[in-house]
């Protein structure tokens, strides 16, 4: 059991080392991390559509969430489990979240990389990273499978 243990301690410090390692090259350290979030969710606040739908649920928790977030983005980018909470009950019942909001939400998450991101190379990492995140969220949010029954459906 121990070296089954060692070894995966091994596994994952290795995946760290090679995220890291990818990180750097395109130039992402924890600074830009940070300047994503607090640039990302400055722009979110004022959004005249998401904005009013991230207050409902943040109001007077913001710092918080912004934390969360920065902890979120470590974790996807070096790999390094800095986030260990769950996105998608996170989203549960937020009053207001549709899925037309996802496509606002890249919008704007693009438009800020395009301002901040230290080169194409981090730009295109993080904006297919953020795709995937869309869509699992809004599949695991909206999808109904009933909807895709062959037998309901009408010609």
């Amino acid at each position: 059991m121990t070296t089954e243990i060692q070894g995966r301690a091994v596994h994952l410090a290795g995946i760290r080392e090679k995220a890291e390692a990818e990180m750097e090259r395109i130039g992402i350290d924890a600074a830009f991390i940070e300047r994503l979030v607090d640039t990302f969710y400055g722009r979110i606040q004022a959004h005249p559509r998401l904005g009013p739908v991230f207050d409902g649920r943040l109001a007077g928790r913001w710092p918080d969430h912004m934390e969360k977030m920065k902890r979120f983005w470590s974790s996807v980018a070096f790999k390094n489990g800095a986030y260990g909470g769950k996105p998608v009950q996170a989203h549960l019942g937020v009053e207001g979240i549709a899925p037309d909001l996802f496509p606002e939400w890249l919008a704007l998450f693009s438009e800020t990389l395009a301002d901040i991101a230290p080169s194409d190379e981090a730009k295109a990492w993080f904006m297919a990273t953020a795709e995937r995140i869309a869509k699992s969220l809004t599949l695991s949010l909206f999808y109904n499978p009933a909807l895709d029954d062959p037998a309901r459906k009408t010609v």
